[in-house]
């Protein structure tokens, strides 16, 4: 600190006799100065201070416990690739300076870290500037041009002022729990999240494209994600003109803080605590109690402010029902559209946060991905049947008998299986040809549907009866119905399915289907009928 602190003296002389100075950057110090005035002219002395000006330096947190010997080596050997946010950040920054410079680093390096809650990544005066002092307000764009961005030092760091000064932030106030590194774990990671960012910021803008192709791609690649950047930046036109790119990134990053705010707050994550090494999905808030400290409650999402908790706890818990539905049905991160259409909402409408609306919003997201199959009048697609259909099944009939399905969790049941075997184990029953009929199906894990096999339904029944007590509800319900195989062939499916679609339906708004359709084969025959009388999207 001292030895930076004396940079000037040590440029009009060598000696700080009196001084505790940290030799080796004293005398790196020295060479460099005495190269630059010895090989440099006047101009390119002046070239090499403008390259500097457009210099940016980057700060790696390395994990704990690094062998830091060993990535020393590794690092001046053949060094580290940056990520393909940390070359976007220096692209979108070359406009800016001053504030605009130090208010785009501090926003960004906050929200990249997707492992805390974003509030927790600034110093507490700008965090109660923007947030209020409570921590749980939205940041409006007024808030974030008056919090001190010259001064704000992330999550209890010092910058090189500070350094100088001898300043230290004092950490009594921020009052974050001793676990909360780690505690809670994103969906997503913040490539992603960047380009469900800029989606919804070109939407909310109303960015357009200069020509004929789409200004953003539909798929969330994030192998693309300057090229993404630069497409809308280079070809798309804001209010009528070319895109400015000073103006861009100023109200993009506040885009980004925003809707990193309203994330955090209504999509899910998964929290871990104590010894629990699955973790369980979570739907929090974090705000600032009375003497100073940081809690985490369940979101609220409510109908009025006389709305009874109770009422709230269960739209919290509906919500975070659908949102975990909608995660273990979309697994890859490239097709998670549903994310970017909630914080779309919630953008045009912050409110939408703390309203029971938010509900409907999320109902819309998962009921997109279904009705297609309900219109279709295709049911009988065996493992083709999209997992979307089958999960949001089963939170109707969770919805339907909450009190019964109380220990139901959504978890990545990833594969389609047959109640009645596509290929019997033995010569005991017979192979059936609707096997592939909806009200056969329902989804398991992969080692369920190993130890399943080909069992006939009753054998399945009475030999797992533990796990299908922890399977989906879907699956709980055809072993509910069954008796012996030739019942559940010759009836119990039928009527089965007949429910369980009747369910989607009405839940897409579509009506529910003729009696005629538990008739055996009736789903291909009532294939033709339904699509000449198919109702149109909306």
């Amino acid at each position: 600190r001292l030895t930076l602190a004396h940079l000037e003296e040590l440029s009009s002389s060598d000696k700080l006799e009196d001084k505790l100075i940290e030799p080796n950057i004293a005398t790196g110090y020295k060479i460099v100065r005495d190269k630059i005035a010895s090989d440099f002219t006047a101009d390119e002395r002046e070239e090499f201070k403008a390259k500097l000006a457009r210099t940016c330096l980057y700060r790696i947190k390395v994990p704990e416990k690094t062998d830091l010997n060993h990535y020393f080596e590794i690092m001046n050997t053949r060094g580290e690739q940056l990520e393909q946010h940390e070359v976007l950040k220096a692209w979108l920054m070359e406009p800016l300076s001053g504030t605009d410079s130090a208010e785009f680093a501090h926003i960004w390096d906050a929200c990249s870290d997707m492992s805390c809650y974003v509030q927790m990544r600034f110093d507490v005066p700008t965090r109660e500037t923007l947030f209020s002092w409570w921590f749980d307000q939205f940041p409006s764009a007024e808030s974030i041009h008056s919090a001190d961005w010259e001064s704000d030092n992330g999550e209890n760091e010092l910058g090189i002022r500070a350094i100088v000064s001898g300043k230290r932030q004092e950490n009594e106030d921020f009052g974050i729990d001793s676990d909360e590194p780690g505690r809670f774990e994103s969906i997503i990671d913040f490539r992603f999240f960047l380009l469900h960012v800029l989606k919804v910021f070109v939407r909310i803008k109303g960015i357009e494209s200069s020509d004929d192709r789409p200004l953003v791609a539909n798929l969330l690649d994030d192998k693309k994600l300057k090229t993404a950047f630069e497409r809308v930046v280079n070809d798309g036109l804001w209010d009528g003109q070319p895109v400015n790119k000073r103006r861009f990134s100023i109200e993009f990053v506040e885009c980004l803080l925003q809707t990193r705010f309203l994330f955090d707050k209504c999509i899910i994550k998964r929290e871990f605590q104590g010894d629990d090494l699955d973790g369980k999905w979570s739907l929090k808030t974090l705000g600032r109690g009375h003497k100073k400290s940081v809690w985490y409650a369940n979101t609220k999402f409510k109908r009025s402010k006389y709305q009874r908790l109770a009422g709230v706890e269960q739209t919290n818990k509906a919500v975070l029902m659908l949102q975990s539905c909608l995660r273990v049905s979309y697994t890859s991160p490239k097709v998670m559209h549903w994310i970017t259409d909630l914080l779309c909402k919630l953008m045009e409408n912050p409110e939408l946060a703390g309203s029971e609306a938010f509900l409907s919003e999320v109902e819309e997201c998962a009921r997109n991905g279904v009705r297609g199959f309900v219109q279709a009048g295709d049911y009988s697609l065996g493992t083709n049947t999209p997992h979307i259909v089958l999960n949001y099944l089963d939170y109707l009939l969770w919805t339907r008998d909450r009190q019964r399905y109380d220990d139901f969790v959504f978890e990545f049941r990833t594969s389609v299986e047959h109640w009645y075997p596509q290929n019997p184990s033995d010569d005991t029953f017979v192979k059936w040809d609707e096997v592939d009929r909806f009200g056969n199906l329902c989804l398991v894990q992969r080692t369920v549907n190993s130890r399943f096999s080909n069992l006939n339904p009753a054998a399945k029944k009475a030999t797992f009866q533990q796990m299908i007590a922890k399977g989906s509800l879907k699956l709980r319900e055809m072993a509910r119905l069954t008796n012996g195989v030739d019942d559940w062939k010759n009836g119990a499916c039928q009527h089965h399915e007949e429910e369980m679609l009747n369910l989607l339906r009405e839940a897409c708004h579509q009506g529910t289907l003729p009696h005629s359709l538990s008739e055996p084969g009736a789903p291909r025959a009532f294939r033709a009928l339904h699509a000449s009388a198919r109702p149109q999207p909306g």
